[in-house]
């Protein structure tokens, strides 16, 4: 099928180029209008399957509403607050993204704002453009011995604590989510509170995203907690801080100044603050690198074609329950299990009431919540005529009522790892379908109910069920031989 990808957010050029290519070869269209206007984009997505955006896209009801066809959105960055979500959940629409792909960009943004808060640098630079010299007016501030405290350990607060180690400085952190391990491999020293980390530090610098338990954090009583004089970053996400208590802080003294690169509006920001002479500021370039560009790109594209053609994707932000997948034994299964899930679906003659899946061996000891989505994906395709994608599969099973059962498989002995799935319906009747992954890469149906095989779930099956007697696989193949088919396997 013929899909629409449509671009509204602008992609480093080998990017594009690689969805020019990869679609056009596959019979998509690909559709780029970067930075469109809204009018524009209510058009766009009338017939889009894929939306890419980024930051200056808003994609809330009212545009999933005009788009009767998507079925993935992809954010070509990390965060999504510009994304309604959960009502992209309750379409069945599956939203991505790209985390840590511009980790390194946002930390050296972040350090850049610190070190030209405290030298001066944009002053000086413009000072001396304009014929200027005047070298007194800009003493600064060392960074070395500053006490900074990172509002959040994550990719790219774990970062910014290297880079300020780097510069000599003291490093706190709060976190709740972390375990205390993490803090002292980072050289952090751990905060049981925002309070108590803002109490403690000279600069603050925030690395979260936005959400509403992060949306506006950094209040004015945060602020009056640090010591008079400090300093504080967002290189995050707009929103954390509540700009309106910033400003008045800047105001009073109390703030020194503050580098923003994120703003809670963009992109026309509260102009007083933007304009503010102990604001140094930036018009959200955090990912703005040719490196985390590149990266973003290349990620986004894969992750797009793995959606279309029915993959698992590597970065679900609305399937909370699989978060980043990154074991290969993991992934591989996956994709075995939904090609056993589909096979099930078209070999089923009974209504069936419960399904238990069965793990073996080193898979026995993983999170199988990849693969339960999977098999249920690809077997409840062949069930029911609506579209079924891996967001919304748990409320279609959950209409037709199937028992979803999981247990450590104790008979598959042959195989180090194997997945063996099994329905069940009223007066006994069954349905088990097996399978194993060979060297982490090489998929194979090895049972169906009694009978043992192994063979690749790929191309076209015929599975055909016989009396015990000679001459059967004589007769199919001479069958299919009279249809111009050839046996491949």
């Amino acid at each position: 099928m013929k899909t629409n990808i449509v671009i509204t957010g602008a992609l480093h050029e080998r990017a594009l180029a690689a969805f020019k290519s990869h679609g056009g070869g596959r019979g998509h269209a690909i559709h780029y209008h970067p930075d469109c206007a809204r009018a524009e984009l209510m058009t766009l997505v009338k017939d889009a399957h894929v939306l890419v955006t980024r930051s200056e896209t808003d994609v809330d009801k009212e545009v999933i509403d005009a788009a009767p066809q998507l079925r993935v959105i992809a954010r070509a960055a990390v965060g999504v607050g510009n994304i309604d979500i959960d009502y992209a959940t309750t379409r069945g629409i599956l939203v991505i993204n790209c985390p840590g792909k511009n980790t390194n960009s946002a930390a050296e943004l972040t350090l850049g704002l610190l070190l030209a808060m405290l030298r001066n640098i944009p002053q000086a630079q413009e000072t001396i453009k304009k014929g200027g010299w005047d070298r007194h007016r800009f003493t600064g501030h060392e960074a070395r011995g500053l006490r900074i405290g990172i509002v959040g350990l994550g990719n790219v607060g774990h970062r910014v604590a290297k880079f300020a180690h780097g510069l000599d400085m003291q490093v706190f952190a709060y976190d709740p989510y972390i375990a205390p391990h993490v803090f002292e491999r980072h050289g952090a020293k751990p905060c049981a509170s925002l309070r108590e980390l803002a109490q403690n530090v000279d600069v603050l610098t925030v690395h979260v995203p936005l959400n509403q338990e992060t949306k506006g954090m950094v209040n004015g009583e945060i602020l009056d907690l640090m010591p008079r004089g400090g300093r504080v970053l967002n290189a995050a996400r707009g929103g954390v801080i509540v700009e309106a208590d910033l400003l008045k802080r800047l105001e009073s003294g109390q703030i020194a100044g503050a580098g923003i690169d994120t703003w809670e509006k963009e992109p026309k920001p509260l102009a007083a603050l933007a304009q503010h002479p102990r604001v140094w500021g930036t018009p959200h370039i955090g990912a703005s690198t040719d490196e985390a560009q590149l990266a973003i790109g290349e990620t986004i594209v894969e992750q797009v074609f793995k959606a279309i053609e029915g993959g698992v994707v590597d970065y679900p932000v609305n399937l909370p329950e699989v978060g980043v997948i990154d074991h290969a034994l993991l992934r591989s299964y996956a994709l075995l299990a939904e090609k056993i899930g589909a096979l099930m679906g078209q070999l089923v003659d009974f209504n069936p009431s419960r399904v238990e899946l069965g793990y073996r061996g080193d898979l026995a000891k993983l999170d199988h919540s990849l693969i339960r989505l999977s098999w249920l994906k690809g077997f409840v395709s062949h069930v029911v005529d609506d579209y079924v994608s891996f967001v919304n599969v748990t409320a279609h099973v959950e209409k037709l009522g199937l028992q979803v059962a999981e247990v450590e498989d104790s008979e598959a002995r042959s195989y180090k790892s194997a997945l063996r799935v099994t329905l069940t319906g009223a007066g006994g009747k069954s349905l088990m379908v097996g399978g194993i992954v060979f060297d982490e890469s090489y998929l194979r149906i090895s049972t169906l109910n009694d009978f043992q095989f192994e063979t690749d779930p790929s191309g076209t099956l015929i599975m055909v069920e016989n009396h015990d007697k000679p001459g059967v696989v004589g007769d199919v193949g001479h069958w299919l031989a009279s249809k111009g088919i050839n046996i491949d396997s």
